[in-house]
């Protein structure tokens, strides 16, 4: 199995990510959209290869009772070395670097299974609008983001865990097995 635990955002923001998604799509320049059923657009916080579900499940109720909604502003267009991934990157804020690390800190205990590209001091806040882009593929869709894209200011507004159960070459199906609204 495979989890992610997810920052989910104010209703237009995803809408304006769905639309970028979209309008790729519609220029045959990626297919990300399709690629996971009811896929959200999100900012992964932690990911992990095995995970103790309701003890996680508990935990993310408790401590996010009194988690505030984080501002965000994406402004930037960016790429991973050697991914093929296309992706819009936070200004990264003092609310956000907080939101990530307490959340590590208090799931401590989880970090053995965690994938260490999310935890603190390696963590590289992004929502992906592309991915598993040949070098040619990505410079077509990062000049089409570059000019067709604008800054989006939004809020997390939930954080949500989902399961990876099926991955085919028709894509990837990872529901929201549990999501808490942040205050």
């Amino acid at each position: 199995m495979m989890y992610w635990f997810i920052a989910l955002f104010d209703e237009q923001t995803e809408a304006q990510v769905k639309a970028i998604w979209q309008e790729l799509k519609e220029q045959s320049l990626s297919y990300y959209i399709d690629e996971v059923k009811d896929g959200r657009p999100h900012i992964t916080l932690a990911s992990y290869e095995e995970l103790d579900k309701e003890e996680y499940i508990r935990k993310i109720d408790a401590f996010y009772e009194e988690v505030k909604k984080v501002e965000l502003t994406f402004n930037t267009i960016s790429s991973f070395l050697n991914y093929g991934t296309i992706f819009l990157t936070p200004t990264v804020t003092e609310n956000l670097l907080s939101l990530h690390s307490a959340h590590h800190h208090h799931f401590e205990r989880f970090n053995g299974s965690a994938n260490p590209l999310y935890l603190p001091g390696k963590w590289i806040p992004h929502c992906t609008l592309a991915n598993d882009l040949s070098s040619e593929e990505l410079a077509k869709v990062y000049q089409y983001c570059f000019d067709h894209s604008d800054t989006i200011y939004g809020r997390i507004e939930e954080v949500a865990l989902i399961e990876r159960i099926d991955e085919s070459e028709e894509g990837m199906e990872a529901p929201i097995i549990y999501s808490k609204r942040l205050r």
